[in-house]
Parts: C-alpha cells; sequence; structure tokens
C-alpha cells in the first residue's frame, strides 16, 4: 500500500486544523483559549511532521489554501468548542487510512494522531461517537408487543 495519497490527505486536514485554530484562538479567551492555543501548536507540530515525511519520501507536500471554508465563525465559547470538536473529528478520520500502511513508522505516528485527536474532541466536549470510518451503532429494535391472538393450534 502506498501512503502518497493517505500523507496528503492527512496533511490536507493538518493545514485547515491550523487555519480553523487560528480563527478559534482569535475569538476565546481564559482556559477555553489555552486549550485552543495547545491544540493550535500540536496541529503545527504534526503538519511539520507530515511535510517532513512527505519530502523524505520524495515527495512534494500541498501547501496550505489562504483560506478555508469553516461552518461557523464562532461568536460564543459554545460554537468555538463546535468547531474545535469538528476539526478534531475530521482530522481524526484524515489519518484513519494511514494506520494501515505496510511502514511501521507511518502507523505509529497516525495511531497517535488519532488519539491526540480524539483525546482534544473528548476535552472539549465529552461524548462517545462511532469511530472515524466505521458505521454508527445500529439503533435497538423495540421488542415485538406480545400478540393478543391465540396461537395456531396444530
Amino acid at each position: 500500500m502506498t501512503t502518497g495519497q493517505e500523507l496528503d490527505t492527512a496533511l490536507a486536514a493538518e493545514h485547515a486544523a491550523v487555519y480553523a485554530y487560528g480563527v478559534i484562538g482569535a475569538r476565546t479567551t481564559g482556559n477555553l483559549r489555552a486549550v485552543v492555543t495547545a491544540a493550535f501548536n500540536a496541529h503545527r507540530a504534526r503538519r511539520d511532521q507530515l511535510r517532513t515525511l512527505i519530502i523524505s519520501g520524495g515527495g512534494t507536500p500541498a501547501e496550505p489554501t489562504a483560506t478555508y471554508d469553516l461552518p461557523v465563525i464562532p461568536s460564543t465559547a459554545a460554537q468555538a468548542v463546535e468547531l474545535a470538536v469538528l476539526v478534531e473529528r475530521g482530522v481524526t478520520g484524515a489519518y484513519l487510512e494511514l494506520t494501515a500502511s505496510a511502514d511501521a513508522t507511518v502507523r505509529r505516528m497516525a495511531a497517535l494522531a488519532m488519539q491526540e485527536s480524539v483525546t482534544r474532541s473528548y476535552g472539549l466536549r465529552p461524548e462517545i461517537v462511532a469511530f472515524p470510518g466505521m458505521p454508527a451503532a445500529p439503533e435497538p429494535v423495540p421488542a415485538a408487543a406480545p400478540s393478543s391472538s391465540p396461537a395456531p393450534s396444530q
């Protein structure tokens, strides 16, 4: 399995995360801003790590775009958290295919990146969601109500 496209996907997600956290950080204060700043720095470090991997493999890493479409420009702490959680879920999903890489170093890096993103997301909003790339758990089927008609005779 080649990891070229998968590395590019993860790099694109990290570029977008750095951009989004820049926007979020500019609109938050206090403890939330400290959390957002730490996330911003973590995504910059992962972005740089991916760039190095791509270059060492003979590739050319894509540069970030000037701007990214965000689902919301946060004006409240709740909106900032919502956007950060969406970013982390997107980054987690972007690394999923890299965990199947034939290169053990890439697999480890991807697994750690996913773990970090899930931990950040859970720290912002503690909820469990379906694992990225996996189908959501099926809804439980209610038990059938007993029938009032008599059982057929044999």
